[in-house]
């Protein structure tokens, strides 16, 4: 036997504190009586009433609020063995980890911002596979396509501007490796979901581009940060914060690129949006773009259902209530 609401057995508390209420009730009116009518008085005019039947109509109140408990508990036994199929795109997360993502046009700063939607994204998802793969001067696959969400949070909890050395952003080099993250003749929908800052520092993207078009893959490019542009943080000594600044000592500004996001979403059909304008999420395009996509036949698993029972221990606890309303308290 399994319960689905365990947490409803706290509510057993109710079934001593009404059995000490009923217990100083009928003190309570015996002591009355008594003080009002005499002992011997009272008696006699009390002499068609059941005390037995009045404690008995206790004891079913009581009894039925303990199968409700029960019911509540969500009890089960009895299962049957059932197959269930998952069906999915492959999508693999490009994410930016070079250190204009540290930069605080959108709060608390670009990389971590990100992060939060790329997760809350993962709450979407159903039977599709992701891979994410980090860049910035360089690019690696951390962690291949996989439906284990969980797995893949901590490998995105791990991800920050240290994970890869080579500074930069190099976005043609970041596409292939991600097409790299495919696996060969996979069915389903394929989408490489590019999330940075928009400043690309490679000389490669017209190549990466094709290939993926070619592959049938869709990148949906998502900007983030301002047009405008937001110094980067450098830590210093002391705790202390400075900003990073070029050769002739100015302060140097990471600025968000639209056209190139225009330019990468066209190539290949997809869409762009910009996290942190308030008006666009991850969640919204998956739902309207991507969940669409053809989905492939990934897994088919069997799974152990059990019965729910609680109809049993409620139709008792109604039984109960019914037998105690038309229980007389005469003898």
């Amino acid at each position: 036997m399994q319960f689905g609401n365990p947490r409803a057995f706290l509510l057993f508390w109710i079934l001593p504190a009404l059995l000490l209420f009923y217990s100083l009730l009928f003190r309570e009116r015996r002591s009355a009586l008594e003080a009002f009518l005499g002992k011997t008085l009272s008696g006699r005019l009390l002499v068609g009433v059941s005390p037995l039947k009045r404690r008995l109509k206790a004891i079913l109140i009581a009894l039925s609020i303990l199968f409700t408990i029960f019911a509540l508990a969500e009890p089960k036994w009895g299962f049957e063995i059932r197959e269930i199929k998952r069906r999915g795109a492959d999508m693999v997360v490009a994410l930016d980890v070079s250190k204009s993502m540290l930069a605080e046009d959108v709060k608390p700063n670009r990389l971590s911002r990100a992060k939060l939607e790329i997760e809350n994204l993962f709450g979407e998802l159903a039977g599709d596979r992701v891979a994410l793969v980090p860049f910035a001067g360089s690019s690696f696959i951390q962690c291949p396509l996989t439906v284990d969400y969980a797995t893949l949070k901590l490998f995105l909890d791990d991800v920050n501007v240290t994970s890869i050395p080579r500074g930069g952003t190099d976005i043609g080099g970041a596409i292939h490796k991600a097409i790299e993250a495919f696996e060969a003749g996979g069915e389903g929908g394929r989408v490489i979901l590019l999330v940075t800052d928009g400043e690309d520092h490679g000389k490669a993207l017209e190549g990466p581009l094709k290939e993926a078009k070619e592959k049938g893959i869709t990148i949906y490019p998502i900007g983030i940060g301002r047009p405008e542009g937001a110094p980067i943080p450098s830590p210093e000594a002391e705790g202390k914060t400075a900003y990073v600044r070029n050769r002739e000592g100015g302060v140097v500004l990471s600025k968000l690129d639209p056209k190139l996001l225009e330019q990468i979403a066209f190539a290949t059909g997809g869409k762009g949006g910009v996290i942190g304008s308030g008006d666009f999420s991850l969640e919204d395009l998956y739902t309207h773009e991507i969940a669409k996509l053809d989905k492939a036949e990934r897994e088919t698993q069997q799974k152990k259902e059990y019965h729910h029972r609680f109809q049993w221990p409620l139709s008792i606890a109604i039984a109960l209530l019914f037998f105690e309303g038309i229980l007389s308290e005469r003898k």
